[in-house]
């Protein structure tokens, strides 16, 4: 069991980096990295936020800036620019800051090649949601059936609620549900932090398998 445990905290490591979340509304913040884009077939289906994925709207994933929040992202390599809304979680590809919408990435000239160099910048922070009646937390998003199934068993030996849902690049989201609130899903996330570094307070969605303990 140590050693299943020591598996799903390194997968859990590799689907999520660590970035500040929202600073002083004073200061700024930018990123540069390698974007993506995903459409179809997410195009219709929930959102991390909740809200549903619409590929034709100007709308990014990232992996910790509050949903709501706008940035202006920069291509590197022709210096197109484009303002989107991150409403999403990702992406789950190691090396990659943003997965942008369709029409995101043909805005930016990068919708055959698949993948460029950015830089973001917040031009409004988003309030996080925070007024979302249903919170729960990520622990990981897993590529292989047998991690889902180790996380899974290791929230539910502490009693946690547990759901799926699907991710993209045919991952499976992992998820501690049916916490009250933003304010108790962030110090869930806290608690899980040790054996799942990539755990996040994100907004109840709809459309995924549901399991409990």
């Amino acid at each position: 069991m140590r050693r299943a445990m020591a598996l799903v905290v390194l997968l859990a490591a590799c689907t999520s980096t660590r970035l500040p979340q929202r600073p002083p509304a004073t200061s700024t913040y930018t990123e540069e990295g390698l974007a993506s884009w995903y459409g179809e077939p997410y195009h219709g289906r929930p959102t991390a936020s909740g809200a549903t994925y619409n590929m034709h709207a100007m709308t990014a994933a990232h992996r910790t800036l509050p949903f709501g929040t706008w940035i202006m992202v920069t291509n590197l390599e022709n210096r197109k620019q484009a303002e989107v809304l991150v409403n999403d979680r990702g992406p789950f590809v190691p090396g990659r800051i943003l997965d942008l919408s369709r029409a995101a990435a043909a805005s930016l000239g990068m919708l055959e090649k698949g993948v460029a160099r950015v830089r973001l910048e917040v031009v409004r922070w988003g309030d996080g949601m925070v007024a979302f009646p249903c919170w729960e937390v990520q622990v990981g998003a897993f590529a292989r059936p047998e991690n889902v199934e180790r996380a899974k068993m290791a929230l539910q030996k502490k009693g946690w609620a547990i759901r799926t849902a699907p991710a993209g690049g045919g991952r499976t989201r992992v998820r501690v549900t049916g916490l009250a609130g933003r304010a108790h899903a962030l110090e869930v996330a806290r608690a899980l932090a040790a054996d799942f570094p990539g755990a996040m307070a994100v907004p109840c969605s709809q459309g995924s398998d549901e399991g409990k303990p």
